[in-house]
């Protein structure tokens, strides 16, 4: 029987999605720094109704945060670790079946394809997100009470505000695990594809109402690593699929060299 180009299709597409897998462990991670902060900001401000209470309050929320990221070091590096590490071996299986009729030399050359700078930089790019989740719910209460408490407003305003930390945090803690496990996978696709000089992919969004217009036209088109295309239209930014806030798009490499 004929394979069907179409289902062939489909199969390889979910081949690649699936390196993304990695998102919702990540996410589950990056939630419970949030829940913290969220407790550390309820322990001193609920229920606050003084000006002089609330203060203090913000100072004590200001000092705990700035010494939460501090501590957050080692089990941010752990986490991190964790995530490129589950990402980088589910992108290099998705190589190795798509090079399983390719021969053995595309097949040693994806395997002992030199990552390692890659995943260094992803690494220490990702403890520096983990530790900023806390050290930006500590500016944003601070910022929240100078401009309120300046402005005459009552306190119990500022307080019910100040107490949505922990979901402004919780928020940027999802988008931060949706954007970076794409970014950690379309980052090793390319160092792979460039390893063995397979120099363009094939752009894919995840065809759903949620893609953004730009990304939906970019479905299929077919770019150059070296020249990715204009990934926000707002920003001028360009970006590969998967490396701007909350992209989800992959990049399918095209492999020709072998």
């Amino acid at each position: 029987m004929t394979p069907d180009p179409k289902q062939q299709a489909r199969e390889r597409l979910q081949l690649w999605r699936a390196a993304r897998a990695t998102e919702y462990d990540y996410a589950r991670k990056l939630r419970m720094v949030a829940q913290n902060v969220d407790n550390f900001v309820v322990a001193h401000v609920h229920g606050v109704l003084r000006e002089a209470q609330l203060r203090e309050g913000v100072d004590q929320i200001y000092a705990t945060l700035l010494k939460y990221a501090d501590v957050l070091d080692t089990w941010a590096t752990s986490a991190a670790r964790a995530m490129v590490t589950e990402v980088a071996a589910r992108n290099r299986n998705t190589w190795m079946r798509e090079a399983r009729d390719a021969g053995l030399e595309l097949r040693n050359q994806i395997e002992f394809a030199p990552i390692e700078s890659t995943m260094r930089e992803l690494m220490k790019t990702q403890v520096g997100l983990i530790k900023s989740l806390p050290l930006e719910a500590a500016q944003r209460v601070q910022d929240l009470a100078i401009e309120h408490l300046s402005s005459g407003e009552r306190v119990d305003n500022i307080v019910a505000e100040i107490m949505r930390t922990g979901e402004v945090t919780r928020s940027r803690a999802e988008t931060i695990a949706r954007t970076e496990c794409g970014r950690a996978s379309t980052s090793l696709t390319q160092a792979r594809s460039e390893a063995t000089g397979n120099t363009h992919y094939t752009w894919r969004s995840m065809q759903d109402s949620s893609v953004r217009d730009l990304h939906r036209h970019l479905d299929g088109t077919v770019h150059a690593w070296s020249n990715p295309p204009v990934a926000d239209e707002r920003t001028g930014i360009r970006a590969h699929p998967g490396c701007i806030w909350n992209c989800r798009c992959i990049a399918i490499p095209i492999i020709t060299n072998f």
